[in-house]
Parts: structure tokens; sequence; C-alpha cells
């Protein structure tokens, strides 16, 4: 369960990202966090992602306070949690196996438990058999792919994405929200920031509204 109270985000220039919010997510829920441009949806999720620190408030993830977490253990909490940026981050200069054996590499797996994660990983999202080209020759929708692989090798507990299908098209669309869908099926906690109005027709997962930081809406959508 993730539980947020009186969250607010202040960044060093005095901009208010968020502001006293209040929100709870069980575990196994799939939610869209929606709303225009600078309404604090990428805030939100860098918050639960440990990516950012609020300015106040708790944020709870399992009965743990991750906005009181020790700095050294950030890295044992972030094994739980996958996070498919807006922008990619992909390492042109290395290798599709290479790109998603990174977030491994960092949590000590072995040599031969993280190539076989690594390939289970392209596996589910249609890249393998591309383990040993470079980023820079796949399309924006494989691009995407390999994000959401990098994201899910360690077997997260919540996969966060934020704008996950802003520049793709509407069939790259729907096949990148078919992927968060099925591990949703599987009892992963899935997250999914977007302004795209079209990814919410005939939805019945819940959907959170933030308009200038502010919780504006929240609605189960089944």
């Amino acid at each position: 369960m993730i539980q947020l109270r009186h969250v607010s985000k202040r960044f060093p220039d005095g901009y208010m990202a968020l502001n006293n919010i209040d929100l709870t997510i069980d575990t196994g829920e799939m939610v869209f966090v929606t709303g225009h441009s600078g309404a604090g949806k990428s805030t939100l999720l860098k918050l639960i992602a440990t990516i950012e620190r609020p300015t106040s408030g708790s944020i709870t993830i399992n009965g743990q306070n991750i906005a009181q977490i020790k700095p050294a253990a950030l890295p044992f909490l972030r094994r739980k949690i996958g996070f498919v940026f807006q922008d990619h981050k992909l390492l042109f200069d290395r290798t599709v196996f290479d790109n998603v054996l990174l977030p491994l590499q960092i949590s000590g797996f072995d040599q031969n438990t993280a190539a076989s994660r690594i390939r289970a990983a392209l596996d589910k999202v249609g890249l393998l058999g591309k383990e040993n080209v470079l980023p820079i020759t796949l399309s924006g929708g494989e691009q995407q792919r390999l994000c959401i692989a990098r994201a899910v090798v360690h077997r997260p507990a919540i996969l966060i994405a934020d704008e996950p299908t802003g520049n793709l098209d509407s069939a790259y669309a729907r096949d990148i929200m078919a992927m968060f869908f099925s591990f949703h099926q599987v009892g992963v906690t899935v997250l999914i920031a977007t302004h795209d109005a079209s990814l919410l027709e005939d939805n019945r997962h819940r959907v959170i509204a933030l308009r200038q930081g502010k919780l504006q809406n929240d609605q189960s959508m089944a």
C-alpha cells in the first residue's frame, strides 16, 4: 500500500509543484494520473519512486515512511520500484542487453541470473533477438519497450510510468498500454501519468486528476 499524507513539494526556486496531497493506493491497484502540463504529475511519481523528496508530509510504502529513509537504504527500496521515464534515459552507446543489465548490476545480481532475467524481460516486451543491437537502431515504440524491460527486469512490486505513450502513434500506444495491463493482471501495482484522454476511453481503472499541484478529482472507473 502507498499512502501520502499532507505531501507538498516546493522546489528551490520557490515553485510549489504539489500542495497538501492526501492519497492512498492499494497494493495491486492500477491508477492513472492526469492533468495539464505542470499540474504535478511527474513530481508525484518521482516522490513515490524516491527520486525526489517531499518538502513536507509523509509518504509510506508498505508501512515504511520513505520521506525519512536514510540515503544508504534507498537502493534497497528502489529495487521494489520500476520507473519508465518520459525521456527514456537510454544509454545509446550500449546494447539493448546492456541497457537492461544496468539495474541488475547496481543491485549486485550474478552474471547468469542477470542474463536469464534480461532475456525474460526482453521476451515480455517483444525484443528478444535484439539483445546486441544499439538503441538508436530501434523505432520509437521499440525504444519505449526497451525502457519497460529495464524497469521490470528486477521484478518490482510497483511499476511507475511517466507519459509512456507521449511520443507514439495510436497503434504503438495501444501495444504499450497492453503491456502495463498485463503487469497489473499479475499483481503489480501500476501508476501511469498521462495527458492523453484517448488512453482513458473505456478505462475501468482509477483516475486521479491534478490541477496546479492539488488533487482535483479521484474517481474509480470500475
